[in-house]
């Protein structure tokens, strides 16, 4: 299974996508800098101009070709700290969806590990109902065998070939829900498995009562933590809405050359400095609606995170009592089994000495098939339930399974592109 979750975690498309979304996220801090930095633009321009005039002398026309350059560099000095707030709102976002991204690998760990227990077990039944067929097929030929020496009737031999039916009908039944899990797994996992393992046991990773895993869960599940860092997010969002009321201040300076712009001058160059200062009085209303509507989406931010935590806690209480419920029923399953198997071989005794008919026989040994594959299912439930307790205490990761993976770490990328001033291609050189 740990190769099985290593290929899941590495390729799994949702996973990737997810990533990638966060590394699309990530750009948003050096958009949010970018109000610290100062913008140049360059400007240029040409035209011919013809130009008549009637004079003392007479008519005059004159022909110009201006042209020009010019370079202009601006930089904001204050704007009601809507800048600092976007980049704290930005960073927090940044921060959730780190916590998305874990939230997600543990949902593709879990998707892979209930993927492979699904393969594993309707292998099982398989192997069962074939292994029914050949049993029942030996039990019609015992049948028709004492039907020839007189010893049952054909009811005997008609019951055993309506449960030999059955029971091909079931492995082909069978055949078609193996080849449903496969193709998951395929999807999941990223491969078509082959010689599957039995699954290790995770129960050390696990907390030691359901109040433990309530408390762990409350602290470090990824999805409450992806809530809160959002709430940070909208309360910025809230202050640089806010920012928009204030004055701002920027500078300016520019540059340019001017050739032939007018009748008589054959070049100018102008240079200039200054600063303006904006005062916003009304704006129709559109900035106080915004602070307005940032308010609403922070209190809806923060009633998330709520919605969260109580999410997080009914998982946790469900997947232990799923997780105890199906320790009970293996061990109740197991007993099942041992005493199903006792009464098969009670039964086909009594039945060679007529206490006991074909009908009974069949019976016994269709209760003992369902014994088994009640058995089977727990026992991948049982898996299923220690993992989806782990997941819903937010610790369902590579590091924390050890496996033989390199770890994705998005705080990699974040630096590589935080502080990047020009540039279009990624860190990977697309």
């Amino acid at each position: 299974m740990d190769g099985a979750l290593a290929q899941a975690y590495m390729s799994n498309p949702t996973l990737n996508a997810q990533r990638a979304g966060a590394r699309a996220y990530d750009e948003n801090v050096p958009q949010a800098l970018s109000g610290y930095r100062p913008t140049l633009s360059a400007t240029a321009n040409a035209a011919a101009q013809r130009a008549t005039a009637d004079v003392a002398s007479g008519r005059e026309a004159s022909t110009l070709f201006p042209r020009g350059l010019g370079l202009e560099v601006n930089q904001t000095l204050f704007n009601g700290f809507q800048t600092a707030n976007s980049v704290r709102s930005a960073e927090a976002g940044v921060l959730s969806q780190r916590e998305t991204l874990r939230n997600v690998e543990q949902n593709v760990l879990l998707d892979a590990a209930t993927a492979y227990m699904n393969v594993l077990r309707d292998a099982a039944l398989l192997n069962l109902d074939q292994n029914n067929v050949d049993v029942l097929d030996e039990q019609l030929k015992q049948t028709n065998d004492r039907f020839n020496v007189g010893e049952v009737t054909r009811t005997d031999v008609e019951q055993a070939k309506a449960s030999l039916a059955g029971a091909r009908s079931q492995v082909l039944a069978a055949q078609a829900q193996l080849k449903s899990s496969t193709a998951v797994y395929r999807q999941i996992i990223g491969s078509v498995p082959k010689r599957l393992g039995p699954a290790r046991s995770i129960d050390k990773l696990l907390p030691r009562s359901q109040q433990a895993a309530i408390d762990l869960g409350l602290k470090i599940h990824p999805s409450i933590t992806s809530a809160l860092h959002a709430v940070d997010s909208a309360a910025a969002q809230v202050k640089v809405a806010e920012g928009a009321l204030y004055p701002t201040v920027s500078a300016t300076a520019s540059v340019s050359d001017q050739w032939e712009p007018s009748i008589g001058t054959q070049h100018t160059t102008s240079a200039q400095i200054g600063a303006t200062l904006t005062v916003p009085i009304y704006e129709g209303g559109v900035n106080y609606s915004k602070v307005r509507q940032a308010k609403e989406t922070l209190g809806q931010a923060r009633i998330q995170a709520d919605i969260a935590r109580e999410q997080v806690r009914a998982a946790v209480v469900s997947a232990w009592g799923n997780l105890d419920a199906s320790t009970a029923q293996i061990q109740a399953n197991q007993a099942q089994v041992a005493a199903a198997e006792v009464a098969l071989s009670g039964v086909r005794e009594e039945a060679k000495v007529g206490q006991r008919t074909t009908l009974d026989v069949l019976n016994q040994q269709q209760t003992l098939l369902n014994a088994r594959v009640t058995l089977i299912t727990s026992q991948r439930d049982r898996v299923v339930a220690a993992f989806t307790l782990l997941s819903s205490v937010g610790k369902l990761s590579a590091k924390t399974l050890s496996l033989k993976v390199a770890s994705y770490d998005p705080a990699v990328h974040y630096d590589q592109v935080r502080d990047k001033w020009i540039g279009t291609e990624t860190p990977d050189g697309r």
